[in-house]
């Protein structure tokens, strides 16, 4: 099984998972892994690294943006077999580390299951662990300061409301930001197409996830990578308030 990888921008490819992505980027033989998909995407994780290059060895270090399953599947992984540290904001540690849960439950999922395509994606997700615990056992809060010191050099943007502790990721000098589930432009469960937000049942908070929308606004680029859905080129600015519309 092969993954889908797709070089965006120099030293940087998003590569999707499944219903899920995460993002590699290069400098040198080094690299940063955003995410690590489920924890049933861990072949398709090895197998991106791979064809950018890399190796497992290589990955200085593993950025989560948060530390829901589709997103920390093979962090634990990476950590315990090859030493990589697993980096989250501080109020994400303890989430990794499963100390609380701030993820959907099965019984929202079922109170959703007469929406389209939620079932098949909740199908989907469990045989891909999406409940499975999967905790880290050391989880590491991001040093200062920004710009954090690894390949691409990634500023951290706190964006809470997914849950607590969400970032997304900038690179201003390439006008890229990694939104994580701040920010998506597509999911099964949905049936629109372009920037957005999630449907409610993933927020831990809605209300802070909207708001989190003004603070990438701020942010300059022109190249959306999202946890969920297609790379999205144009203003971020103009997706963000696009998907704020959307929410209201």
């Amino acid at each position: 099984m092969r993954a889908e990888v797709q070089q965006v921008a120099d030293g940087t490819y998003l590569v999707h998972g499944s219903h899920t992505n995460w993002v590699i980027l290069t400098e040198g033989d080094a690299l940063t892994l955003v995410d690590t998909g489920y924890p049933g995407d861990r072949a398709l994780v090895l197998d991106s690294l791979t064809q950018v290059g890399g190796s497992p060895e290589a990955v200085t270090a593993v950025l989560i943006t948060h530390a829901h399953n589709d997103h920390l599947g093979s962090a634990e992984h990476l950590r315990a077999a090859y030493g990589t540290p697993v980096l989250l904001h501080e109020a994400e540690v303890p989430h990794a580390r499963r100390e609380f849960l701030q993820q959907v439950t099965v019984g929202e999922v079922m109170k959703n299951g007469w929406r389209p395509g939620v079932v098949p994606w909740a199908l989907r997700a469990i045989r891909n662990g999406g409940t499975a615990h999967v905790p880290v056992s050391k989880p590491e809060a991001f040093p200062e300061p920004d710009p954090l010191d690894v390949p691409g050099r990634p500023v951290p943007v706190h964006t809470p409301g997914h849950t607590d502790g969400h970032v997304a990721f900038h690179l201003p000098e390439a006008g890229v930001l990694i939104s994580g589930d701040a920010l998506v432009s597509g999911h099964p469960t949905s049936r629109i197409e372009g920037p957005q937000l999630l449907p409610d049942m993933f927020h831990h908070e809605r209300a802070r996830a909207v708001a989190s929308l003004d603070v990438l606004a701020e942010l300059e680029g022109d190249l959306m990578l999202p946890g969920h859905g297609p790379a999205h080129r144009g203003p971020l600015r103009e997706a963000a308030l696009l998907a704020k519309e959307r929410a209201l």
